[in-house]
């Protein structure tokens, strides 16, 4: 767990400063998702273009919005824990696994390919803490759950948009002009 030099950390009665310290890594790591995952949805929300351009712009605000609630949600979990929520870019950056979203200007299609891609990485990464946090905390395994709902559906949403006539999903990964 991480707390300041010379600070008495802050500790939620019942829990040991293992399962805290465990509890507060996991937490930070789903900062650093949902903090990368708010500004992917923005910049996706800006650089979009295409056939169904208006749908999907407008789409993206109110995902961007909720998913920065549960990043500020996620962050005072882990300081009612006594640790220290790290939101910095270099933070971010240094603490995830994955690799920048990379596609700037491109069609809706494109960008919902990779947003679904996005989206499962994340929504995997929320439910391997749901495991191990269920045996460490029962009010951050609820948090959690209540943010996967809601992941979920927003990719739900995504994928309704990559379905062709027969509900298949169809994930092409490039644009053709023809």
């Amino acid at each position: 767990m991480t707390v300041t030099d010379n600070a008495t950390p802050t500790r939620v009665p019942g829990m040991s400063d293992e399962a805290t310290g465990t509890t507060v890594s996991i937490l930070q790591d789903r900062v650093i998702a949902t903090l990368d995952l708010q500004l992917t949805l923005k910049h996706i929300h800006w650089n979009v273009v295409g056939m169904n351009f208006i749908a999907i712009h407008e789409m993206l605000d109110p995902q961007v919005d909720t998913v920065r609630l549960q990043s500020d949600e996620l962050a005072e979990r882990i300081a009612t824990l006594g640790g220290e929520p790290l939101g910095t870019p270099a933070a971010i950056t240094n603490g995830r696994s994955w690799d920048d979203y990379d596609i700037n200007r491109a069609p809706t299609v494109q960008h919902l390919v990779a947003l679904d891609n996005v989206y499962s990485g994340v929504i995997g990464d929320h439910r391997s803490a749901v495991e191990k946090l269920g045996d460490l905390d029962p009010v951050t395994e609820d948090l959690v759950i209540g943010h996967l709902r809601d992941l979920e559906q927003f990719q739900w949403f995504v994928r309704a948009h990559l379905k062709d006539a027969t509900g298949d999903v169809v994930h092409r990964t490039t644009y053709d002009k023809s």
